[in-house]
């Protein structure tokens, strides 16, 4: 008696370990994905109604980092997430060893410099300090931005992992600090000019059509991506998913909620 009731334990738990979170050992019908909130959970919400229509009761966990939904993912708690570029999504992989995967390209967020100092770049003092993401990818991506813009020169322009040892022309003396992605709109006051992810500029009620001194064009490859294990892209749930995040009436929702804040990418 005591062994079968240890083995029903064991596979109770085993059930509960490979649901992918959110309880969907317990209901197959139910998504969880992981995402940060502007604009990704936002765009989650919006198709939730579509989505029950289709039998899946999608369920948003909202983070405000980029490591955790990937970790949750990798680990197998929650079956996807959304929320990252793919420059990204390699360092990660290479920095963790991990394998998560793209599974569909939905926006892009165009990168933007903003400063509550300086009207313009141009007004910009030697020596300014300028605050730019941390991470491999979006240091490169700022960096980039501020090259296209003239403020500085890189080794090479089309590096997407250039860092601030790239820089062989800096004629401003601007100085850099490297700081976390999402502590960046809460030190703009403390910085002459910070580069921020429109995610989190919208998150700070900063308007990136109004508010950036200079921001990525409709061109931008920093797509954003439904990201997860190789199993989720044959999930029925996920198929689901994809199919309403790159829905007409999705692309009219973005269109009209952010204003060329953010752009579909399909």
């Amino acid at each position: 008696m005591l062994r079968r009731t240890l083995l029903a334990g064991l596979a109770a738990l085993s059930l509960t370990a490979c649901g992918g979170g959110g309880g969907a050992a317990a209901d197959p019908n139910v998504l969880t994905v992981a995402a940060t909130a502007v604009p990704h959970a936002e765009i989650l919400e919006h198709v939730k109604p579509a989505l029950a229509k289709e039998g899946v009761t999608l369920e948003v966990r909202t983070f405000n980092d980029y490591v955790q939904p990937n970790v949750q993912v990798a680990e197998g708690r929650i079956l996807v997430n959304y929320f990252q570029t793919k420059p990204y999504l390699d360092g990660f992989n290479a920095a963790r060893g991990t394998k998560l995967l793209t599974l569909a390209g939905i926006h892009v967020e165009p990168l933007g410099a903003y400063s509550r100092k300086w009207k313009t770049l141009a007004a910009l003092p030697k020596g300014a300090v300028v605050a730019i993401p941390n991470d491999s990818s979006t240091t490169g991506r700022a960096l980039t931005l501020l090259a296209k813009a003239g403020l500085i020169r890189l080794k090479n322009p089309a590096d997407p992992l250039a860092t601030v040892g790239d820089i062989v022309d800096n004629p401003r003396g601007l100085v850099f600090r490297e700081l976390e992605a999402a502590t960046l709109p809460r030190v703009l006051d403390q910085v002459d000019m910070g580069l921020i992810n429109t995610n989190y500029a919208l998150d700070a009620k900063l308007d990136p059509t109004r508010d950036a001194l200079t921001i990525e064009g409709k061109d931008s490859p920093y797509v954003n991506y439904l990201v997860g294990l190789a199993p989720a892209a044959r999930d029925p749930r996920v198929v689901k998913l994809i199919a309403a995040l790159r829905s007409d009436d999705v692309k009219a929702f973005i269109a009209q909620k952010y204003k060329g804040a953010v752009i579909p990418a399909f």
